[in-house]
C-alpha cells in the first residue's frame, strides 16, 4: 500500500483579499510547502542552538572569533561570485515597506537601490505579506500606480532606467506566519516571504536584466548562512534558473554574527554580494547577549550611542575589510531622519548630520548606505559621489591598516556617556508609539523627525530593561525601577491621550501597546523578540 500524499499548504484564519490568487497560486504554495518540508527542520535546530549560544555567553560574558573555522579566515584565495550589473554600484539605498505608494516612491527615489522590506520596516499583517507580493509584480511588470485619496495626488513609476534595483527582505528565522501551515505547523515567514517572492519573480527579474536579490536579517552565525545558500540552491533547480542567480546581502545586526563575517560570506559565497552594518538590531542584540554581564555591558541612551562610538568603530572598520578582502560590497548603516515640512532650522541641522555621517562612512571604505526618506538621497549621493567619482564601489581599498581583536567588538564600557532620565522618558515613548502603529498594521512609522521600525522599539524596550536589571542610577537620582518605568509609561499614555484627543485616543491601540512594551521591558525573563509577543496580538 503506498503512502498517502503529504497534505497541501492550508491557508488558516484568513480573510480574502483582493487579487490573492495571483500570488496564492497552487505552484507557489507548493513550492513554499516543499521549502518548509525540506528546510524548517534545520530552522528549529539552528533556533535551539541560539539558545544554547546565549547561556554559554551569560555564563562567560565573552566572545571570540571561532577556533573552528580559522582555516576559512586564513585563506585568502576564496572570493565572493562577482556582482552582477544591476548591482555593482549600491551607493545609495533606500529601504521601506512594500505598500503601493513607498513601492512607486522608492523605486523613482534616485536611490540605486531599494530595499524592499518585509521584516522590520512592516508590521505582518496577512494583508501585508499578500498585498505586498502583488505590489511588486505589479511593480515588475509597470501596471502599478496610486492616487492618494486624502490628497488626490496621483504616483505613476519613471522609465526603467531611472528606477532603483530592489533588493527584498523577508522575515527573519525566528518568526513564523500563522496563516499558512504544512500538516497543521506554521511555516518560518522567511519561507513563505522568500518563497513567494522568487517563485513569482526570478525568471521576471531576468528578463528585466536583474535578478533575485535578498537581505538577509537577524543572521546570528554561519550556519543560518548555510542553510539560507541550501534555499537557493533548491529554489534556483526547482524554478530552472541558473545556479547563481540568486545574490544575498547579509545584515550584520547581531553581535555573534560579527565574529563570523568571513565565515558567513563563505558559505554564501556563490550567491552573497555584501554585508550590512545594522546600527539598532546590533546594539539590542548586545543588550540581549549579553544583559547579565554587569555594569560593564550597559549602554547609554541610545542616541548617545553613535557609529563613531569605540566598538561601533571597531565593527564597522572590520565589516569594511573583510567585505574587501572577499570582494563583497560593504553597505553603511541607516540615516532615519524624516524631513519636516514645518521646520527648516531642523531640517539644516538634520542634515548636517546626515552629511557628516555619510562622508565618514564613504571617506571608511563603505560602498554604499541606507536613507529612510527620498529627501536624503541626494545627500547620501553626494558624499559617495565625491569619494568614488565614475568607480561603481571602493572595493579596491583593502584597509588592510584595520586591526580588531574579539575583545574591541565588545568594549561597552568605552564609552564615556550614561544613561539619563530623559533616555529612559524617550524609550518608553517611543516604544508606546511605535507598538501601537504596529498593531494598526504600520511597521515604519515617524516619530519625533525619525523613520522607527521594530529595531528601535527593540533597542528601546531592552534598554528599559538593561538598566533596571543592572540598578542604573540617572543624573537625577532616580534609580531605575519597574516602578519607575510603570510611573513615566502612565504619564506618557496621559500625553498622547491629551495630545490626540479621546475619540481618537479610543480608536487607536494605546492601552495595549502600553501593557505590551510594559510586559517586555519588564518580564523577569527577557523575551528574545519584542514581535513574538506583538504577533499574537495583531490582527488581520
Amino acid at each position: 500500500m503506498s503512502a498517502p500524499a503529504p497534505s497541501p499548504l492550508a491557508i488558516v484564519e484568513a480573510e480574502p483579499l483582493p487579487r490573492q490568487e495571483e500570488v496564492l497560486t497552487d505552484a507557489a504554495l507548493a513550492f513554499v510547502a516543499e521549502l518548509h518540508r525540506r528546510f524548517t527542520p534545520r530552522r528549529d535546530e539552528l533556533l535551539a542552538r541560539r539558545a544554547e549560544r546565549r547561556a554559554e555567553i551569560a555564563r562567560t560574558s565573552t566572545l571570540d572569533f571561532l577556533p573552528e573555522t580559522a582555516a576559512v579566515r586564513a585563506d585568502d584565495s576564496w572570493k565572493v561570485a562577482p556582482a552582477p550589473a544591476a548591482l555593482d554600484d549600491r551607493r545609495v539605498e533606500i529601504t521601506g515597506p512594500t505598500d503601493r505608494k513607498m513601492t512607486i516612491n522608492a523605486l523613482n527615489s534616485g536611490a540605486k537601490v531599494w530595499l524592499a522590506d518585509f521584516e522590520d520596516a512592516s508590521a505582518p499583517t496577512w494583508e501585508n505579506v499578500v498585498l505586498g507580493q502583488l505590489n511588486l509584480i505589479d511593480a515588475y511588470e509597470r501596471r502599478i500606480d496610486f492616487t492618494d485619496p486624502r490628497s488626490g495626488k496621483s504616483y505613476a513609476l519613471r522609465p526603467a532606467a531611472e528606477l532603483a534595483t530592489v533588493v527584498m527582505r523577508p522575515r527573519g528565522w525566528h518568526l513564523n506566519e500563522r496563516h499558512l501551515t504544512v500538516d497543521g505547523t506554521p511555516v518560518p515567514g522567511a519561507l513563505v516571504d522568500f518563497g513567494l517572492y522568487f517563485f513569482h519573480n526570478a525568471q521576471r527579474l531576468l528578463d528585466l536584466g536583474k535578478g533575485p536579490y535578498f537581505y538577509l536579517p537577524k543572521t546570528e552565525s554561519h550556519l543560518e548562512a548555510r542553510l539560507w545558500n541550501d534555499v537557493f540552491v533548491f529554489a534556483q533547480d526547482h524554478v530552472g534558473v541558473p545556479q547563481g542567480t540568486v545574490r544575498a546581502t547579509v545584515l550584520i545586526e547581531t553581535i555573534t554574527a560579527a565574529y563570523e563575517m568571513e565565515e558567513i560570506l563563505y558559505e554564501l559565497r556563490d550567491h552573497a554580494s555584501g554585508l550590512n552594518a545594522g546600527r539598532w538590531d546590533y546594539l539590542f542584540s548586545i543588550v540581549k547577549n549579553f544583559r547579565d554581564g554587569g555594569e560593564k555591558f550597559v549602554l547609554p541612551d541610545r542616541n548617545a550611542v553613535t557609529m563613531t562610538a569605540p566598538f561601533m568603530r571597531a565593527y564597522t572598520e572590520l565589516l569594511v575589510r573583510t567585505c574587501h578582502k572577499r570582494g563583497a560590497h560593504a553597505i553603511g548603516g541607516m540615516a532615519a531622519f524624516i524631513p519636516s515640512r514645518r521646520d527648516a532650522e531642523v531640517n539644516k541641522v538634520a542634515f548636517e548630520k546626515v552629511k557628516a555621517d555619510k562622508d565618514r562612512e564613504a571617506g571608511d571604505g563603505f560602498d554604499g548606505s541606507w536613507v529612510a526618506h527620498p529627501d536624503l538621497v541626494p545627500i547620501a549621493m553626494a558624499s559617495f559621489d565625491a569619494v568614488l567619482g565614475d568607480r561603481p564601489n571602493q572595493k579596491h581599498r583593502l584597509r588592510e591598516d584595520v586591526s580588531v581583536a574579539a575583545g574591541d567588538l565588545i568594549a561597552v564600557d568605552t564609552l564615556d556617556a550614561r544613561p539619563t532620565y530623559e533616555g529612559l522618558r524617550n524609550a518608553v515613548q517611543v516604544g508606546i508609539r511605535y507598538i501601537e502603529a504596529w498593531l494598526r498594521g504600520l511597521g515604519a512609522v515617524a516619530i519625533f523627525n525619525l523613520m522607527e521600525d521594530a529595531a528601535t522599539a527593540e533597542i528601546s524596550r531592552s534598554q528599559i530593561w538593561q538598566w533596571i536589571n543592572a540598578g542604573v542610577v540617572f543624573e537625577n537620582g532616580e534609580r531605575a525601577t519597574p516602578e519607575l518605568a510603570r510611573s513615566v509609561a502612565a504619564a506618557e499614555l496621559a500625553a498622547i491621550r491629551e495630545e490626540l484627543g479621546e475619540d481618537a485616543f479610543a480608536a487607536g491601540h494605546w492601552q495595549q501597546a502600553h501593557d505590551l512594551l510594559l510586559k517586555v521591558a519588564l518580564d523577569e525573563n527577557y523575551e528574545d523578540f519584542l514581535t513574538l509577543s506583538a504577533y499574537e496580538q495583531l490582527t488581520g
